[in-house]
């Protein structure tokens, strides 16, 4: 009996470290469960879902096969020789791409917009002038940028739908004599495909720097950024490059690189300053330092995407863009439609704008099309909102095939009780010319052929003596109720 009580002391003795131990666990977790006041959210909980969708707005745009596999490989260190090596063969496929020499080219970790800022903040100090055409929303952008530098700018202004002439182009060095010239060569908001031809050696000629957006154009439509003497070109992966948004292109020229040299204050920006990513860029020809955790996944994919635009070739790629693009045109035209952009020559080949059609709100059309056909076109963005459709045929998405199977020859399908109008399409106050538009496009509407289920008229309750009903249902099935609307969500500015 004794020994039996020894034993069971001795044996306690043993375990209670361990049964503390446990003890103390239990307390713990007891405690900071007691500290949660947010539960897992239940969506997080469940499987991701992406609905499968048909882009031709002005972007993003689809991404082939290839380059989403590109982006699911593994992930690489930042600094790893393997990476290194990537982002070498990305640079090469940018001076391709761009049609330059220059050593200081690469890729910004950001959207097209970042690249615009590591532009703008490295080629401006406070006190410097810099003339912005403005003819849509990415030349209002860039003036909004450039006066929170502190640099003292200009506008140069055409009406949305025009472009600028050198005329135009000397009349405002020679009035404003900035160092900095800032223009859009494809104007995403208004589809206008701005001639570059002779503005480098005018800006050169008097002291300026030429700074110029091809987020929309880039592959698109002809670029020669040493021939043209372009000072900085920068575009977007998005676009026709088929890649995620989040890599931008970029190339400094030397004038542009020594401008930068000689400045007299550091960049604003540590994270776009140009020096410290030339550097990791390789193109000072110093040991590469570590300055981001670069978008390792982002630039396989653009990786990829230079290299299908190599495989393809440029001038191919040029010329199945213009192509699809005067077809879509064509076929708009057809429709009785009225194109936003008049002059022929003018008009981006991967952004095409039309008119929304008289009495119609742009709002049901796109919703229609998304709810009804998983297909992406947008509304106007800046000056133009309320005032175009904006559709899209860039890189892989540039076919024959989608222009058959456009917005518009979707929409062609569907009666025209449909889509329902603002208000009575054959009100006097319109006019003649407005009743031809609505005409045409009643008959292209209630062409037969339609498909799936139909959305409801918005009025459909007012003829069966329940309009709010018949108005929580539309909006119910509405892409643009639900939130959605891509660039077209954006206020004019």
């Amino acid at each position: 009996m004794q020994c039996a009580a020894v034993l069971s002391a001795a044996q306690a003795a043993s375990t209670a470290p361990l049964l503390q131990a446990q003890l103390l666990g239990t307390v713990r977790r007891a405690m900071a469960t007691s500290l949660l006041r947010i539960p897992p959210p239940q969506a997080l909980l469940r499987p991701l879902v992406v609905p499968e969708r048909l882009l031709l707005g002005p972007g993003p745009s689809n991404v082939p096969q290839r380059i989403r596999a590109a982006g699911g490989r593994q992930i690489l260190g930042h600094m790893h020789p393997e990476m290194l090596q990537v982002m070498d063969e990305i640079k090469a496929g940018i001076q391709y791409a761009f049609q330059t020499q220059n050593q200081l080219t690469l890729a910004i970790s950001g959207s097209g917009h970042c690249a615009m800022e590591a532009a703008l903040f490295n080629l401006l100090e406070c006190g410097d002038t810099i003339l912005v055409a403005i003819n849509g929303i990415w030349g209002q952008r860039a003036a909004e940028i450039a006066r929170r530098l502190g640099a003292n700018v200009y506008e140069l202004l055409k009406p949305p739908g025009e472009y600028f002439t050198p005329r135009d182009i000397e009349e405002g060095l020679v009035q404003h004599k900035p160092s900095v010239l800032f223009i859009t060569h494809g104007e995403s908001s208004t589809g206008v495909l701005q001639p570059l031809e002779g503005l480098g050696e005018l800006c050169h000629r008097h002291g300026c720097l030429l700074l110029v957006d091809a987020v929309a154009s880039l592959g698109g439509a002809p670029i020669f950024m040493d021939q043209q003497e372009i000072d900085v070109l920068y575009s977007g992966s998005q676009k026709v490059l088929n890649s995620p948004p989040g890599s931008a292109p970029i190339s400094f020229s030397e004038r542009a690189r020594e401008k930068v040299l000689r400045r007299k204050t550091k960049p604003r920006s540590f994270y776009l300053d140009i020096g410290w990513l030339g550097n990791y860029w390789g193109c000072d020809g110093e040991p590469r330092r570590y300055h981001h955790t670069a978008p390792i996944n982002s630039f396989f994919s653009l990786r990829e995407g230079l290299a299908m635009l190599a495989e393809i070739g440029l001038e191919s790629s040029w010329e199945r863009h213009r192509a699809n693009c005067a077809r879509l045109c064509q076929g708009l035209l057809s429709l009785g439609l009225e194109l936003f952009v008049k002059e022929e020559k003018a008009r981006l080949p991967t952004v095409t704008t039309v008119r929304v059609p008289e009495g119609y709100n742009w709002k049901d059309i796109t919703a229609f099309l998304m709810d009804n056909h998983a297909m992406e076109i947008t509304g106007g963005l800046g000056p133009t909102v309320d005032k175009v459709l904006r559709i899209g045929l860039m890189g892989c998405n540039s076919t024959g095939e989608n222009v058959n199977a456009s917005a518009f020859e979707a929409l062609r399908r569907r009666p025209l009780w449909q889509l329902p109008p603002q208000q009575a399409v054959s009100s006097p106050a319109r006019g003649a010319r407005g009743r031809r538009c609505s005409n045409s496009l009643r008959a292209w509407l209630q062409a037969t052929g339609s498909r799936g289920t139909p959305l409801p008229p918005w009025d459909a309750g007012r003829r069966h003596g329940n309009t709010q009903q018949a108005r929580q249902e539309w909006e119910r099935r509405s892409w643009n109720s639900r939130g959605h609307g891509g660039e077209s969500c954006t206020q004019q500015t």
